[in-house]
């Protein structure tokens, strides 16, 4: 599309002159509010009403220059089906075709010049929304977009929905087909697709269409749970070469880490405080046992986030090998009758954790079509493997000796995930492909240098010469001057951090806030989770098998929550209202989880735990997909990235609730559930009144 966009005539410019979004005219309307505002010659409401219909009437007059546009093809289309239906009656046709074909690939061309044109207005919109935002440090876009996208007479969503578009294309589609290849022998694409060969103009047509398709779905939402930041100032170069560097295997092979590691963190969980008390530990040092893979986690993120910078392959080699060798040491601590050997065995399996890599990979290694998938499957695998741990604990029901290593219900996940990590390390080494490191190295310099072609056309190329002599030279030196600093500041905030600090200066308070949401929420799972085992055993006396059968119920609504929140909820109520309603249910499934006078029941217990546990499933998904849109774009990529800002807030949060239960351990088991339910309360509380604070800047 880009392509096409280069080709446009200066006669075409100039003919659709008017009809282009008048970005520069728009852009000092902004300054000169600014001024404005500053001096008190105007005040918010004016300048917020005044710019909206100044947007109306921008928006009508592109909507109706693209209806216009869409019947002068239709016309066109119509002439060509009459001469098609002529040439149907001759026997001898074949030049006729042959011209045929060629008019249906010129409305084709035309049909890819009108999507130029609607993607640069739309990308035109975005940005002037985006710096009216900047200028005033408020959301107008969000009021802006929810007001007009969903009105029944909406002209924006002509622009980013491209009403009408479809039936053209899909007549030039239709018609190609039954012309191409099948000369005198005429097949419908309805009845037998498998023979049509679409033509490759239909294939740029197709991808400009879905280019400018962004519908919300549950893929986008589910992909967004990932956290994998986007980055939107890729050039069509880069996106040249992740197409080279994309691996289908090594893809999966990434998903299947994600998904073995995290059934390696769930699969002791059922067992844990039975493994504890056959060390001679108290049960509760369970805590410690399931906590202590998250101490080394919070290390370990940081030195395979910068291994990614040189290589995938060796960082998940490693991985394999450390997660290899800690559930090694796990099985053997019983025959060793070693806690310390246990807990060893458990740091080990930490600083295996690659998901920094796994997260990397998707970023920067997957083209960006189908990179939305790709994330939406690292979740799905996170989830599944969140499901599967402990319902494979449940299986573990045996107890035999080989010479002198015992196999039991506390051994056997250790021993069964060495197994599978030694398989995955074969697999590793034979199937997975390193990305070409000297094409890797030139991935940055391009992000610095160059954006799309289509966001330059917008401030500085095609409809720059449209946008001259329609306003007045006043104001213009304040103007200038403002973009020069944009300009010389544009450099800067593409490049990435180099440090955690600079990173952290980069938040913003709602960002922090949002940090904070997903720390609570984190450390509410965990406290719910890791301790399940003692509370069950203590309260109802559940067997093993029992406590994993919860544990893997709980982690199977992870996926059904997601896709009722992703497709209805997120879609019927701004993702703010969501974030503040889930943090509320997080607190009464916290308030409802208390013992407190009458009997502990099983009733009481499963129905607050649902309630926290889903609450705070859908509140990681829309958190997440708020962070990845507010959060700064140089915390895209790079070492220091808001993926691993993310994964150190969440991992942090499960150190410090692993550590409660064991602390609050020495109270005795009696006391534990409310000793460990009231940091979870006074957490929970505190990020509802910092998002109380900050409600009107999350969007």
């Amino acid at each position: 599309m880009v392509a096409f966009g280069k080709k446009l005539k200066e006669s075409q410019i100039q003919e659709w002159q008017g009809y282009y979004i008048n970005y520069k005219l728009l852009k000092k309307k902004v300054n000169r509010y600014a001024q404005q505002l500053e001096i008190g010659a105007q005040d918010h409401h004016y300048v917020l009403k005044d710019f909206s219909r100044m947007l109306d009437s921008q928006i009508e007059k592109i909507v109706l220059f693209l209806l216009e546009q869409q019947g002068q093809l239709a016309n066109r289309l119509c002439d060509l089906r009459q001469q098609h239906d002529v040439i149907l009656q001759l026997s001898n046709g074949g030049s006729k075709i042959c011209e045929l074909q060629e008019a249906y690939r010129g409305v084709g061309h035309d049909l890819l010049r009108l999507l130029f044109f609607v993607e640069m207005n739309a990308i035109g919109l975005r940005k002037i929304l985006k710096k009216f935002d900047k200028r005033f440090g408020y959301r107008f876009t969000n009021y802006y977009v929810k007001t007009r996208a969903n009105h029944p007479y909406s002209q924006l969503r002509q622009v980013f929905r491209h009403v009408g578009i479809g039936a053209v294309v899909g007549a030039i589609s239709r018609n190609l087909a039954d012309l191409q290849d099948h000369q005198g022998n005429y097949v419908s694409i309805y009845d037998q697709p498998a023979l049509s060969h679409p033509d490759p103009i239909v294939h740029s047509i197709k991808a400009a269409v879905n280019k400018l398709s962004n519908s919300t779905n549950f893929l986008e939402f589910l992909g967004k749970h990932a956290f994998i930041m986007q980055d939107d100032l890729r050039s069509p170069s880069e996106d040249d070469v992740v197409e080279q560097r994309y691996h289908f295997m090594s893809l999966l092979l990434n998903l299947v880490n994600t998904f073995l590691y995290m059934v390696n963190t769930y699969i002791i969980v059922p067992t844990a405080d039975d493994y504890s008390l056959s060390l001679g530990a108290a049960a509760t040092v369970c805590g410690v046992v399931i906590g202590s893979m998250a101490v080394a986690q919070v290390f370990s993120s940081v030195y395979f986030s910068a291994w990614s910078n040189r290589s995938y392959l060796r960082p998940l080699v490693f991985s394999s090998i450390v997660l290899l060798i800690g559930n090694t040491l796990y099985a053997l601590a019983y025959d060793l009758n070693s806690i310390v050997v246990l807990l060893v065995g458990r740091l080990f399996c930490g600083l295996g954790s690659a998901r920094a890599v796994n997260r990397r990979y998707i970023s920067d290694c997957v083209p960006h079509k189908l990179r939305m998938r790709a994330s939406a499957g690292f979740v799905s695998a996170s989830a599944l493997g969140m499901a599967c741990g402990p319902a494979l604990a449940c299986l573990f029901q045996t107890d035999f000796k080989i010479y002198k290593l015992t196999f039991n219900q506390e051994t056997l996940p250790g021993w069964i995930m060495a197994i599978s990590w030694l398989i995955y390390l074969l697999w590793l080494s034979i199937s997975f492909r390193e990305p070409p490191q000297e094409i890797k190295q030139d991935i940055i310099p391009q992000e610095v240098r160059a954006g799309t072609v289509v966001n330059y056309a917008v401030e500085n190329g095609i409809t720059q010469p449209l946008l001259l002599n329609t306003e007045p030279k006043q104001g213009e030196n304040v103007d200038q001057e403002y973009d020069d600093g944009e300009e010389e500041s544009c450099e800067k905030t593409r490049k990435p951090v180099t440090s955690i600090l600079s990173a952290y200066r980069l938040l913003t308070p709602s960002v922090k806030v949002q940090l904070l949401v997903y720390f609570m929420l984190k450390y509410a799972m965990e406290i719910l989770l890791a301790e399940a085992s003692v509370i069950t055993a203590y309260y109802f006396i559940w067997s093993t098998n029992s406590v994993a059968i919860f544990l893997a119920c709980l982690g199977l609504t992870v996926l059904p929550v997601n896709i009722i929140v992703g497709t209805y909820i997120s879609n019927m109520f701004e993702e703010r209202q969501v974030l503040l309603a889930s943090e509320i249910m997080v607190l009464i499934g916290i308030l409802l989880s208390f013992h407190i006078g009458i009997p502990y029941s099983v009733p009481q217990y499963v129905g607050s735990a649902l309630i926290t546990f889903v609450s705070a499933e859908v509140l990681e998904g829309v958190n997440l997909s708020l962070l990845s849109r507010v959060m700064s774009s140089r915390l895209s990529r790079g070492t220091y990235n808001g993926g691993l800002l993310s994964t150190e807030a969440g991992t942090l949060a499960r150190v410090i609730a692993d550590g409660t239960i064991t602390l609050s351990g020495y109270f005795g088991v009696a006391k534990l559930l409310n000793a460990t339910l009231v940091p979870s309360l006074f957490i929970c509380i505190s990020s509802i009144i910092a998002t109380c604070f900050t409600y009107n800047s999350l969007y």
